[in-house]
């Protein structure tokens, strides 16, 4: 059966598919048959910028984002810079802070966004985005702000890459941050949670659409906040190919209706 590819801006980060056993070109294959039109990578994935090119394309994919760790960004930003120009990217997006590098103050957040910013100037300049994807940490509330918007205020050339459930998981709500920020959110991660004392297998996570997140209130408001792509995530399915299908299925019927 031929691959019906949706219309949607739907993508998925190709960290949920990480375990499966098959080389990549099996898994963009999977992808592209589940209906996505793009992906975010993770790093290089083993490959030259020409042939992870060649392999989108065969699949008639579009690399939307690219997660990029910040040691790697800072030491080789011409390099990052050239392989995802080579691949049709863009967005550069820091996927998370390393452990010891992540603040326990509103300054040391502030310093961390002066950082960001030189980083994200830089890559404006070259022609390129700079996003920050958040975890659940950075929701943590710090002299009257959450550690994100003390982040983002001092780095306002750096764009947002909002991960819903992280931030609901952090115990925050999504939409007045996402009303904050809006003009900032060109790539939106959309990820479920399971109900409290269920999803233990995937360490509380959920397909999405299949858990307690309220998306019909959700995506409106991500779209609104300049959403362009929503990228689907699970960080622990127990059956990727399964978790990618279910959750483009009930994107793509409630994006049709909005």
């Amino acid at each position: 059966m031929p691959t019906v590819t949706s219309t949607l801006p739907l993508a998925v980060q190709l960290y949920t598919l990480r375990n499966l056993p098959d080389p990549l070109d099996t898994v963009l294959g999977q992808v592209a048959a589940a209906g996505y039109r793009g992906v975010e990578t993770v790093g290089d994935h083993g490959m030259t910028a020409e042939a992870l090119r060649d392999l989108l394309a065969k699949h008639n994919l579009q690399a939307v984002s690219a997660h990029v760790g910040l040691p790697k960004l800072e030491g080789d930003f011409d390099g990052v810079a050239a392989f995802n120009r080579t691949i049709g990217n863009l967005t550069l997006v820091i996927p998370a802070l390393p452990q010891d590098m992540r603040p326990t103050d509103a300054e040391g957040w502030r310093q961390i966004g002066r950082r960001l910013e030189e980083l994200a100037q830089r890559a404006f300049n070259a022609g390129l985005h700079l996003l920050y994807h958040n975890h659940a940490w950075e929701m943590e509330p710090m002299e009257g702000k959450t550690a994100l918007d003390w982040l983002l205020e001092a780095a306002p050339h750096l764009g947002w890459e909002p991960d819903l459930a992280w931030i609901v998981r952090g115990a925050a709500d999504p939409l007045p941050l996402l009303e904050r920020y809006t003009g900032r959110c060109a790539r939106i991660h959309v990820k479920d949670l399971a109900p409290a004392g269920q999803g233990e297998a995937e360490k509380g996570f959920a397909d999405v659409g299949y858990g307690t997140l309220d998306w019909a209130t959700l995506l409106p408001a991500a779209k609104a906040a300049g959403g362009e792509w929503f990228i689907v995530e699970h960080d622990w399915p127990q059956d990727a190919i399964r978790t990618i299908q279910r959750s483009h299925d009930f994107l793509q019927g409630l994006l049709a209706t909005q």
